[in-house]
């Protein structure tokens, strides 16, 4: 014991004090709610939150973090039946729900609060086992992919981001994050090395027509010898790859709706960058690909979302409407 105190002590004497008593003091009575809100590092996620919350918030009258844990099951039904009455979606009311079960599941987990008092609350069924996103046919797949002039060196690079889209399923922000170095090998094969959502990193096979079309576009652009520069970066006025930035998810999104345009899909709802994504998953599926496969392939923490993706129930082809015959 007292080989331990005298560690100890040393221990304390070794080691400097980087916060400030006080500071020390404040941290430890950090509410548990605070905590977990600012333990969520995607910025879109702590948005939402931050909106939903504030919404029950103002609803209940809560005015400090503390008092989240006199909040009984009555008062979520309370505001439950406040967001029907305003004609929100069911869709927006889930995620509200589900902002409000975070934040509990983390206090319950603290023993801040002994139950989540979301949990049993009803909640408004989704309007269909199929997400809304369209999703390309082949042959509009085929036409998209076509469209970029592969002579110029913007033709190249957008030839290249539409390939990554369509045979990876990527998420704009995972395109936007990819380095040069990204592209790499694994066991003798090459795959892109995805910066996912929560900085989770994921490994998928590089499709051999984009692996293709990536190394026409780096070579071009000339910056392949750079492992730590964007992949996909603006092409206006760097013919010589000096402009060290990537492009912007908003870029993203007007490059693939410009092709969209060009081949007569930009005036469909829901046609962008994340209806590539839609047609990845939508496209694997109906080729067999496991599911559980495909949510590891998305980095879906959750199968229920890949199932949105799943729409081989919903085949025009199979549709009765083409059996008919007179």
């Amino acid at each position: 014991m007292e080989t331990d105190e005298s560690d100890s002590k040393n221990l304390a004497v070794m080691t400097p004090r980087l916060l400030s008593r006080a500071e020390f003091h404040d941290l430890a009575n950090v509410p548990p709610e605070v905590e977990w809100f600012a333990n969520i590092d995607n910025e879109k996620t702590r948005r939402a939150y931050r909106i939903d919350l504030r919404d029950f918030m103002a609803f209940v009258g809560i005015r400090s973090p503390d008092e989240f844990r006199v909040v009984t099951r009555s008062h979520v039904i309370a505001w439950r039946k406040a967001l029907e009455e305003r004609a929100l979606a069911g869709s927006t009311i889930r995620r509200k729900l589900a902002a409000l079960s975070s934040l509990f599941e983390s206090l319950c987990e603290r023993n801040a609060v002994s139950h989540n008092p979301v949990k049993g609350v009803k909640r408004p069924r989704a309007d269909n086992n199929e997400g809304k996103t369209p999703a390309l046919g082949d042959h509009q797949a085929r036409a998209l992919l076509a469209a970029p002039d592969a002579t110029t060196l913007k033709g190249k690079r957008d030839r290249a981001i539409l390939s990554t889209f369509l045979y990876h399923g990527l998420r704009r922000e995972e395109l936007c994050r990819l380095l040069v170095k990204d592209v790499t090998q694994r066991r003798g094969v090459a795959h892109l090395r995805i910066h996912g959502k929560g900085d989770k990193i994921r490994y998928l096979p590089l499709h051999p027509g984009t692996a293709v079309l990536l190394s026409e576009y780096v070579e071009a652009l000339g910056h392949g010898g750079v492992p730590g520069s964007p992949l996909f970066k603006p092409v206006r006025n760097n013919r010589a790859g000096g402009i060290d930035k990537a492009m912007t998810t908003d870029g993203v999104y007007k490059v693939v709706l410009a092709y969209m345009r060009q081949i007569g899909l930009g005036d469909i709802e829901g046609m962008g960058a994340h209806a590539l994504r839609a047609t990845a998953g939508t496209n694997a599926l109906l080729n067999n690909a496991d599911i559980a496969k495909v949510q590891e392939w998305f980095g879906h923490a959750n199968i229920a979302t890949t199932r949105l993706y799943d729409r081989r129930k919903s085949r025009p082809e199979d549709s009765p409407t083409f059996k008919v015959s007179y």
